[in-house]
């Protein structure tokens, strides 16, 4: 009869859900943040992207943020 193991985790859909979720709420929000600066920068017309940079910035720091907040 084989051991069980009672501290081992079986794989549930629902941490599947929950992790994938998470991943395209943060490709969602960096997306958001590139696409911001990068309509900023066209409209500043500027030669250095200082908006793309600056909010792509942003944006990564604030899905980092909503990971570490709902993990």
């Amino acid at each position: 009869m084989p051991k069980k193991f009672p501290n081992k985790k079986t794989f549930d859909f629902k941490d599947y859900a929950r992790y994938s979720s998470m991943f395209f709420q943060m490709a969602v929000i960096i997306g958001i943040g590139v696409v911001g600066g990068y309509w900023l920068d066209r409209w500043v017309d500027w030669k250095f992207p200082v908006f793309i940079v600056l909010c792509s910035f942003i944006s990564i720091i604030a899905a980092i943020y909503y990971v570490v907040k709902d993990l």
